[in-house]
């Protein structure tokens, strides 16, 4: 019987180094949002990778908060750190720009781990080779990386070589999720991601960062013989006046909420669909245990 080998990859960085553009490189699929916005990513989100002979479960993180400033913040900070728990290898990433002065926590949880763990230099496309020359050698000096490898996650520089790297370092192991499964997450996990991504793209200041979004209603159906789904979505803000800018003058700018959602829900459903998108308010829900353990952030 030939040998199968599993592994937790999990991906750890500061926000906007890349994260999510590298675990959506890996699996093929848009797994993650990406937005140009610092605080996108959310939850932890493991992308699923298999073939015959092995199963890679990767794990994207929300990027590292230095000073979080509200419960949501420090849960994220927690679900970004629990990948120390259960890492079979760690890809720290970074990019030319990190700032890292290499006292944050996370530098010492790096030097600790007994796993596997990879220097990940992000966005080469943008840098120049005295440059990258520059950071591996900083970072050779404050921790013992395993490898070093320098890629473009968006262009795809350098992943096939990462990858291969990746499987020589996994253990031999079970078969954690069944073979055609590419995440842990639901449909409404994503369609909810969906619209918040919009909301990151189309809004300014700090309305995406007060906002979220539930799905509260999929509803599939048959309609003039082909596949349909009806979907209510909430999307929940802090600020009555946050609610006037979502919704717009006459309804304009959640009208194009909606379109702009619609057309990348029914893309990653292949369904057509009719979508309702709704305004609540609820103050101050970044800091209540409740709503937080209702939008998943903690247990």
């Amino acid at each position: 019987m030939s040998k199968h080998f599993s592994g937790y990859v999990n991906i750890i960085g500061k926000p906007n180094v890349g994260k999510s553009t590298l675990l959506n490189a890996f699996i093929g699929e848009k797994m993650a949002i990406i937005t140009s916005k610092p605080q996108t990513t959310r939850h932890r989100i493991l992308g699923i990778l298999s073939e015959d002979d092995f199963q890679i479960v990767f794990s994207d993180t929300p990027g590292l908060i230095h000073e979080p400033g509200y419960k949501m913040q420090r849960a994220m900070n927690d679900a970004a750190f629990s990948i120390f728990e259960d890492a079979d290898v760690v890809l720290f990433v970074i990019d030319p720009y990190d700032p890292y002065d290499g006292t944050e926590k996370v530098i010492s949880k790096i030097k600790a781990t007994e796993v596997p763990k990879f220097l990940i230099i992000n966005k080469v496309d943008l840098s120049d080779p005295d440059t990258l020359k520059e950071m591996m050698a900083l970072w050779k000096e404050r921790i013992d990386f395993d490898e070093v490898h320098c890629i473009s996650a968006l262009e795809k520089i350098g992943i096939d070589h990462l990858l291969n790297q990746i499987k020589a370092r996994l253990p031999e192991g079970p078969v954690y999720f069944p073979k055609d499964q590419i995440s842990d997450r639901s449909e409404r996990f994503f369609i909810s991601e969906i619209v918040r991504e919009k909301i990151l793209m189309l809004y300014k200041q700090e309305i995406p960062y007060s906002a979220e979004v539930v799905v509260t209603e999929f509803k599939e159906s048959v309609k003039n013989d082909k596949p349909f789904v009806r979907i209510r979505a909430e999307i929940y803000v802090m600020r009555n006046t946050q609610k006037q800018i979502l919704i717009g003058r006459q309804g304009a700018s959640i009208k194009k909420l909606g379109i702009e959602s619609r057309k990348d829900i029914e893309k990653f459903l292949e369904k057509r669909i009719h979508l309702e998108l709704f305004v609540k308010v609820k103050e101050k829900w970044r800091d209540d245990d409740r709503f937080l353990k209702g939008f998943g952030y903690l247990q």
